[in-house]
């Protein structure tokens, strides 16, 4: 009797043909425990002080965080809260780090300033070579590195001449994108770097000319739903394996799997009420 030949059709193809075997790389962060986190002010259109927040729980939330990165193997460092800023537990803005540099932050909205000279005490303290910015910028919320690459932000936060002033700091091709859509204020809401050649993102939240570039340079990227968005589905942190996403971003866990990923969701719903995610909790340190 001959075998039957399973018939698989061009959907399921089309999967076979862009899944690929991945690899995880262990990632060393720096995190900031929400012990003050509520919305006291308005400086994204995700903050309503009228709003109650639940700080006991935004604890709860961000610890399910950082026990999903111990179990992943990363090391992770913790920078200790400030009272009376809410916000500090974004530990993304607090700064850039490659080759043990770290560019420090220089915030755009008062309420958040102080931030920045934590963050650089920080860093002085655990042995990075610090550099104190001479221009406006938010950190890995504006700054992502892919491969060799930096993709930086501007348009609400960063000033575009911090593009310029990382370029020369850390001697790499800085790539300039122009964000457009107030909701996705950072660049690291509008696009998650998966690995040294990947990306996702969400393209109306880009000019045209930026938006080209992005074509360009990642034809393959992942195209992110408005849906998913909406809940700072990219807001994602990535070790080239396992990508930590909002757990609500279905379809783009979806589209992860497809790709060979493997998505782990984690609910931080009430850290969404200051207007972060997954990624605004996380920033990478490279040594």
């Amino acid at each position: 009797m001959s075998a039957t030949i399973p018939t698989i059709s061009p959907a399921t193809t089309a999967v076979v043909r862009t899944a690929a075997v991945r690899t995880a790389t262990k990632r060393t962060v720096l995190m900031c425990k929400p012990e003050f986190f509520t919305v006291v002010y308005r400086i994204n259109p995700w903050m309503d002080p009228a709003l109650p927040t639940d700080t006991a729980l935004a604890v709860a939330q961000w610890q399910a965080l950082y026990d999903i990165y111990v179990g992943l193997g990363f090391d992770v460092h913790l920078v200790d809260p400030v009272e009376g800023l809410p916000d500090m537990v974004y530990a993304a803005n607090g700064g850039f780090v490659i080759d043990n540099i770290a560019y420090g932050a220089s915030f755009t909205y008062p309420e958040r300033q102080p931030e920045g000279p934590a963050y650089m005490t920080w860093f002085g303290d655990n042995g990075f070579d610090v550099r104190v910015p001479a221009n406006v910028n938010e950190g890995e919320g504006d700054f992502l590195l892919v491969g060799g690459t930096i993709l930086a932000g501007t348009g609400f936060r960063s000033h575009s001449n911090s593009h310029e002033e990382i370029a020369g700091i850390y001697g790499r091709e800085v790539v300039t994108l122009n964000l457009v859509n107030p909701s996705f204020y950072h660049l690291d809401t509008a696009v998650a770097v998966l690995d040294d050649e990947n990306i996702a993102y969400l393209p109306s939240a880009f000019d045209e000319a930026s938006l080209q570039i992005l074509r360009d340079r990642f034809p393959d990227a992942i195209l992110v739903t408005e849906v998913d968005a909406a809940i700072l589905g990219l807001n994602s942190f990535s070790d080239g394996l396992n990508v930590v996403i909002a757990s609500r971003a279905t379809d783009f866990e979806r589209q992860l799997r497809e790709r060979g990923y493997n998505p782990i969701g984690v609910d931080l719903s009430e850290l969404l009420l200051g207007g972060g995610g997954v990624k605004c909790c996380t920033l990478e340190l490279r040594r």
